[in-house]
């Protein structure tokens, strides 16, 4: 069995990871793009050691900021670590937001390498721009954002006129739980400002030695809690303005979170009980009980 923990961020995915871990013998693999990253921390709410709880997590904090990690990469490695929690009898608990890491390392999504010379129209965008260029077709396009070659690849092929047929993907594994978790939207969008109110000067702590050394990162030019300070270390926005832009765009990425689960996988969802999280804990056990119970 493989366990599958999604939903928009700051709903409690963490947790509820760590607590299934104990109960079933599992590890955990990382499946948030930018928690790849070493020294993104804060930013990214990244699971700290106390919270491990001494349960084995995969993919986390193993490449540096000027790495390039794509989601081909990904896949290749949350495949590699699935079988290898799996030889040794125990379960692999998949966790986090990015849902095509998530679709890429489940189902048989097959990646290609592009000729260089079909990939060279957008060389003058940045890697956001590139982003808001294909969210402008309003297609619901699965893409890498962390992959410039592929953005641009794609970007080429929309201007051309192609349109994205309809594929059901296969799920590459016998047997996969996705279990989602969610709670009313005012409720989630006023954890998510909650959340940041108590992170900014840390955040500020964490940001600033890169914006220092002048670090070039693609990740850090591209991931929300990040971006949006280049201009502030620029003295071209004031801290208020970034605040509230980093939760407006954090908010807006959770909506979309949604949209991507609730169209693209078979997900069972549970209401968060935040006053008592045990509830929900015990919610999501008898479902996976039940399940376990079927398959027998």
């Amino acid at each position: 069995m493989i366990l599958v923990i999604v939903g928009p961020t700051a709903v409690g995915k963490t947790k509820l990871s760590v607590e299934l871990a104990k109960i079933y013998n599992g590890e955990i693999i990382n499946a948030d793009s930018t928690q790849v990253y070493k020294g993104l921390d804060v930013g990214t709410a990244k699971v700290t050691k106390e919270e491990m709880q001494h349960i084995p997590h995969h993919l986390f904090s193993f490449k540096e900021l000027t790495e390039d990690y794509s989601v081909y990469d990904y896949q290749k490695d949350a495949r590699a670590y699935i079988e290898e929690i799996k030889s040794r009898g125990k379960i692999p608990i998949l966790v986090g937001g990015t849902g095509f890491y998530i679709k890429a390392a489940l189902y048989d999504y097959k990646f290609q390498e592009e000729a260089e010379s079909e990939v060279n129209l957008y060389e003058g965008y940045s890697d956001e721009q590139l982003v808001q260029e294909i969210e402008r077709y309003e297609l619901g396009i699965p893409f890498d954002s962390h992959n410039r070659k592929r953005m641009i690849r794609l970007l080429t092929k929309l201007e051309q006129g192609w349109v994205p047929e309809e594929k059901n993907f296969a799920l590459q594994y016998s047997d996969v739980l996705f279990l989602g978790l969610t709670t009313d939207r005012e409720v989630l969008y006023q954890k998510i400002n909650d959340r940041f109110d108590k992170m900014v000067i840390p955040l500020i702590d964490e940001i600033k030695p890169f914006m220092i050394q002048q670090v070039s990162s693609r990740a850090l030019k591209t991931a929300i809690g990040y971006k949006e300070f280049y201009p502030f270390f620029e003295d071209k926005k004031t801290l208020h303005d970034v605040i509230e832009e980093i939760k407006k765009n954090t908010r807006n990425y959770a909506k979309r979170q949604y949209t991507w689960f609730q169209n693209q996988m078979q997900v069972t969802w549970f209401s968060v009980n935040y006053d008592n999280f045990e509830k929900t804990i015990d919610e999501v056990c008898v479902y996976v009980e039940k399940h376990l119970n079927d398959v027998m």
